[in-house]
């Protein structure tokens, strides 16, 4: 099918912002569109990082070890390589590529994101992309849960040009994405075609972005080039973007801003110091993620 196009006004560029580039976990590194001095978040989204894509030798692949989170959400999206997961609700399992893990930490949960057994032995391509979304003081509170989508599950539109639009979550092109999301986003992954366009959905009040993973694009007639984060002001309910001379890998997001101060420590994202406080005190009295059933 063909991308969709309309007469709906289209947003325009407000910044073309480069990554900071930062080390997690184990070690690994990634590059961080945001939060950055220049874009502290993107309510509701509080991060963006990229792992790769990098070739690793047997033995170099490393993962984030038990850590806690409180106070959003995390989606965990392979791209490349695996992840292995496991959590303190009891949750756990492998992450393929092309597949996505959409974690509500809410009250609290400790988990991990590994490298399998296998990848770490063999090594080979690794790509993944780990996006932070903020949750509103009154859905803070929720008990952990995990949703899992493999590649089959998450919908995939293609166009006659040779571009394709994959739809995580939200709405695009009339395809809805599989999650249950707790604010309104949406999250699109898409490979442009060089010199192919297409417009995707921003409704109007959402925030919005357009991250060049790899390649170059036209985003509303600014270039973005690999790495950059193109920043859209909201003054339309579209975006244009096309291919750069090589195509273009693109994260699309949209989001209802939250409006509420964010406090962060680390891993916890509350509205206050003192929640904060009570999130630390939680987890080193082992408090965190656990729960009655």
């Amino acid at each position: 099918m063909q991308a969709a196009k309309n007469s709906t006004a289209t947003r325009s560029v407000t910044a073309v912002l480069p990554p900071v580039h930062t080390v997690e976990g184990e070690g690994f590194p990634v590059r961080r569109p945001f939060p950055t001095d220049r874009l502290p978040l993107l309510d509701p989204f509080l991060m963006v990082d990229q792992v790769g894509p990098v070739r690793l030798g047997p033995g170099e692949a490393k993962g984030a070890p038990d850590h806690p989170h409180r106070g959003f959400e995390t989606i965990a999206y392979v791209l490349a390589g695996d992840l292995e997961y496991a959590d303190s609700t009891g949750s756990r399992g492998v992450v393929p590529p092309g597949a996505v893990q959409w974690l509500t930490a809410g009250a609290g949960v400790v988990h991990s994101a590994m490298p399998t057994e296998g990848f770490r032995r063999a090594g080979g391509l690794q790509h993944n992309l780990q996006i932070w979304v903020n949750l509103p003081a009154a859905r803070k509170g929720l008990r952990p849960r995990t949703q899992n989508r493999g590649p089959a599950d998450i919908p995939v539109v293609r166009t006659l040009g040779g571009s394709w639009f994959k739809v995580i979550a939200g709405s695009a092109f009339g395809a809805t994405g599989p999650f249950d999301t707790q604010v309104p986003v949406t999250v699109v992954h898409a490979g442009l075609a060089p010199g192919e366009s297409a417009e995707l959905p921003a409704p109007a009040g959402h925030n919005a972005a357009v991250y060049v993973l790899t390649g170059s694009a036209s985003v509303a007639g600014r270039v973005a080039e690999d790495g950059e984060l193109a920043v859209l002001g909201d003054d339309g309910t579209t975006v244009r973007v096309a291919g750069g001379p090589t195509g273009a890998d693109l994260l699309f997001l949209t989001g209802e801003p939250i409006g509420e101060p964010v406090v962060r420590s680390g891993p916890f994202v509350m509205n206050t110091p003192q929640q904060i406080a009570r999130a630390h005190a939680d987890h080193a009295a082992g408090r965190l993620g656990r729960y009655a059933d």
